[in-house]
């Protein structure tokens, strides 16, 4: 049953390939790569280190994560980039990503930034369908507003639904606060504020 569901996802995922591809050729061969390289650390129980790396080329969109769906799992994504706007701002991504390790799957998802004078509002979320049985499907959503008083400062709240680790919270909530010096960016979340679940995270990016 395993291999019956790999065979067709496997040309779904060439297919959307070749298609970005195809619509973006031109385009491409004359602009540069943006790379983004994230390491999330969660202090949890399981402590848990979550490195993401983004890279993209005008419209394409290329993702590789571990420790995001699950723990030992990898999940590599290719999404198509829609942006726009001048006083509102959007950045939006649906993508496609498959998963392998502990849980394998295939999951769409979207990745969203919405930017208005000082706020923004930025949103993550994937639904994976396991191969394995469907009792394990998952959501999983990750939300930041944040209010940027200066430029390199901002602080706001957040909320995420996640089974990498378990608490008694079905979604988390808390609050944030960050900064950005030249391409490095840091951000510290404090979730489940006074409760027995309350846990710190930690994320720190760099662009090149």
């Amino acid at each position: 049953m395993k291999k019956k569901f790999q065979v067709p996802i496997l040309y779904l995922i060439i297919f959307f390939s070749s298609f970005i591809y195809s619509q973006e050729e031109d385009s491409l061969s004359n602009s540069d790569w943006n790379f983004n390289v994230e390491t999330d650390i969660y202090f949890t129980n399981p402590f848990v280190i979550l490195p993401i790396i983004t890279a993209d080329r005008n419209k394409l969109h290329l993702e590789a994560r571990y420790n995001y769906e699950d723990l030992k799992t990898f999940s590599g994504w290719l999404g198509y980039n829609f942006y726009g706007g001048e006083e509102f701002e959007y950045f939006i991504t649906p993508m496609v990503g498959a998963a392998v390790g502990r849980t394998d799957g295939i999951a769409p998802g979207l990745e969203l930034t919405l930017d208005y004078s000082s706020f923004e509002l930025y949103s993550e979320s994937e639904y994976l369908f396991d191969f394995e049985s469907k009792e394990n499907n998952f959501f999983y959503s990750w939300t930041d507003l944040t209010y940027s008083p200066l430029d390199w400062l901002w602080f706001g709240i957040s909320g995420q639904l996640t089974k990498v680790y378990q608490t008694e919270i079905e979604s988390d909530r808390g609050v944030l606060i960050g900064g950005t010096y030249k391409s490095w960016q840091l951000n510290g979340y404090f979730y489940n504020l006074f409760s027995d679940d309350s846990f710190v995270m930690v994320a720190l990016s760099a662009e090149f």
